[in-house]
């Protein structure tokens, strides 16, 4: 059940097998069921979960009251309201189970504490923290500076086989559009 967890650590730092037991005891394994909550906005977020199975939607509602999807966390990527997290204010963040799912969930106290006994670990979360810098700022800017069709085919891209797994509802508003207009984009793409 850690493997994949133990091969996602591996890409980042050298980690032996008895670290990584020493580094996996704190995580707690928990299920989830299909469009169970994990956790919902106005709560605060004690967690970061590393996905072993199942999809997850990280999203919030818009101040016209709808869904806006920031990701969709699938096997072997992570979830949670950082800004909470290490802020200690309320979620403004709501993570949903679209399916099934199992995630390895580690607390920020026990996090901290890793950091203290296993100093490797600290420039783990380094490098993951400064991957994820990057992929929210590429985020950022093809929101804001790519057509809704290149970013229909990045999705694509990045999530391959998920639009299987998901409304076309959910798809929009990841991408920041209409249903209506996905449509049209899907329309268009397929005919050439």
């Amino acid at each position: 059940m850690s493997d994949l967890l133990f091969k996602n650590i591996i890409q980042y730092i050298n980690l032996s097998e008895e670290d990584f037991k020493q580094f996996v005891k704190p995580f707690e394994y928990k299920k989830f069921k299909k469009k169970e909550i994990v956790l919902k906005e106005g709560d605060y977020c004690f967690f970061e979960g590393f996905v072993l199975s199942g999809c997850f939607k990280i999203y919030y509602l818009n101040e016209s009251g709808f869904e806006q999807t920031l990701y969709f966390a699938v096997e072997g990527w992570w979830i949670t309201d950082i800004d909470s997290l290490i802020n200690n204010v309320p979620s403004i963040l709501n993570i949903e189970a679209l399916e099934d799912g199992e995630v390895l969930m580690i607390s920020k106290k026990d996090k901290e504490h890793l950091y203290e006994s296993m100093p490797q670990i600290e420039k783990l979360f380094r490098i993951m923290n400064q991957k994820s810098s990057v992929a929210l700022q590429r985020r950022i800017l093809s929101l804001t500076g790519k057509t809704a069709d290149k970013r229909y085919l990045e999705f694509l891209e990045k999530y391959p086989g998920l639009e299987q797994k998901i409304t076309q509802q959910q798809v929009a508003s990841y991408l920041g559009i209409t249903h209506e207009f996905l449509s049209k984009i899907r329309k268009k793409l397929l005919m050439g």
